[in-house]
């Protein structure tokens, strides 16, 4: 309600932007792109859900959610994740809050026709069909239909929501379980077991689980992000609001009931709409039961005063570094990457396939157009699995194996990363070639594990002497002080 929050958001975003967007640090993925849509359909849906919202403002947000709920589907593989989230919320407003009942039904369409929409256009993706959110929706639009018009109040109500409770807790379950009988899927199977090992459910060996754990933005959160928030006034004022925010609505929910984190920028939102909500600092001054000074004058003043003050803090802190980062204008200019693309476009026949690590192969497949065997993508099993079986030029494997392994995806040229094969990590046994130990078994991970010793040397490291039998099979073609570039020989001949 008021354009002091929305600047007061918009500075904390920028000043903690390394813990808000990875943009800070890579190029923009899918999700970058995808998450204005989301942002889109938040606003809409909130505004939506307003009770005093005349008929053509409540068309345009329908119209408006409808749209953004769909384009955020199309644009990011995940998003029917966040969206399910964002059902269990709207089915919770739904339980305390009775009189927006028919508008969270409406939003519930709107989620089913985003998803079968998005299933034929995203050429029959099973990954929409299976997901936890058609389950929730089509269970809580069904538990509807079965309630029956009974007098609030009378205990035959009260029974009836306890069935309609237990319905909603085990019917999408039951329906998520049957459509996967139906509908062949991978595609959530990878996840699931992620997000068990991730919570300490189980432990795996598999080097994509084990590489996607080992990534910094899926790290326990260190002293220093914490800092950070604290240093910029951030962390102080969240927990502030949040605490006010979470008694105040207990406090509602005890009184109607009677007998029964992509986090830091939604912690930007909440922070600066309690410090600029005359609403949140009355609910304080009634808790604190305040006489001597008029609350709603006090509520005014402070709603204002403190956001203001926080700004100008922000201005006299934060200001000047922003503007000294600005002033160190860089260019990123990576000359034997360059180097390599060039080679690629001049030397390499057109019909040639390129194997390597998928951060590499989506970079030849941007600058140069040649065929790749992978891509950084790690939403589909098969592509995971051949990920990894590329990465295995990283391991202690035989250059038969290797031989073996490339083939079968018709490469024809190999590139070994030197940063990949001699890397350092600051992180044990986060680097890619202590990941493929684990994973195939050639060094103890955990008490009892069995070690299977390799006679073989590092591939990456072997293929680079140029000695039998790995000259039988690879001829190096190119190379510089980063990349070795060699040509998967077709007829093989042994030398001695």
């Amino acid at each position: 309600g008021t354009w002091l929050a929305g600047m007061l958001t918009v500075a904390w975003f920028i000043i903690n932007r390394i813990d808000t967007t990875r943009i800070e640090y890579s190029i923009p993925l899918r999700e970058n792109w995808a998450l204005p849509y989301f942002a889109c359909q938040v606003a809409a849906l909130t505004g939506y859900l307003k009770s005093n919202l005349n008929t053509y403002a409540e068309r345009f947000c329908y119209l408006l959610m409808s749209a953004s709920t769909y384009t955020f589907m199309m644009m990011w593989e995940y998003s029917h994740y966040l969206l399910f989230l964002q059902a269990v919320s709207l089915f919770l407003l739904n339980v305390f809050s009775v009189e927006q009942g028919d508008k969270v039904h409406e939003v519930y369409k709107i989620y089913i026709f985003a998803l079968f929409l998005g299933y034929l256009l995203q050429f029959e993706n099973p990954a929409l069909l299976v997901s936890p959110l058609l389950s929730l929706v089509a269970a809580l639009m069904l538990t509807k239909c079965l309630q029956l018009n009974v007098k609030k109040g009378t205990f035959v109500a009260k029974i009836m929501k306890v069935i309609n409770f237990y319905l909603v807790c085990t019917l999408p379950v039951t329906l998520n379980i049957i459509i996967k009988m139906f509908v062949p899927h991978k595609e959530n199977e990878h996840m699931l077991k992620f997000l068990e090992v991730k919570f300490g459910l189980n432990i795996t060996k598999n080097f994509t689980m084990n590489w996607l754990l080992c990534q910094e933005s899926l790290q326990t959160p260190s002293q220093d992000f914490f800092l950070r928030l604290t240093q910029s006034s951030l962390l102080p004022f969240y927990i502030l609001v949040l605490i006010i925010c979470l008694l105040s609505m207990m406090q509602v929910i005890f009184r109607r009931i009677n007998l029964k984190y992509i986090w830091t920028p939604y912690v930007c939102m909440l922070a600066a709409f309690g410090v600029c909500s005359p609403e949140l600092w009355m609910t304080l001054f009634k808790w604190l039961r305040l006489r001597t000074v008029h609350p709603i004058l006090l509520a005014l003043i402070l709603s204002m005063a403190v956001p203001t003050i926080i700004g100008l803090s922000l201005w006299k802190e934060f200001f000047p570094r922003l503007m000294t980062e600005l002033t160190e204008l860089q260019e990123f200019y990576d000359p034997d990457t360059v180097e390599l693309m060039t080679w690629i476009k001049r030397q390499a026949p057109v019909a040639a396939v390129f194997a390597g690590s998928p951060q590499l192969m989506g970079a030849i497949k941007l600058c140069t157009g040649w065929m790749v065997t992978s891509l950084p993508l790690y939403n589909d099993d098969d592509l995971l699995k051949r990920n990894e079986n590329i990465y295995q030029i990283y391991s202690k494997r035989s250059a038969e194996d290797i031989y073996k392994i490339l083939t079968s995806y018709k490469a024809n040229y190999l590139i070994v990363e030197d940063a990949i094969c001699n890397e350092v990590g600051t992180m044990r046994g986060c680097r890619v070639k202590d990941l493929l130990d684990v994973a195939n078994g050639h060094v103890v991970c955990e008490e009892g594990d069995k070690l299977t010793y390799s006679k073989y040397g590092r591939f990456c490291h072997e293929v680079k002497i140029n000695y039998s039998p790995y000259v039988n099979y690879f001829t190096r073609v190119y190379w510089n002080r980063s990349y070795f570039v060699y040509k998967i020989n077709t007829v093989i001949s042994f030398q001695s």
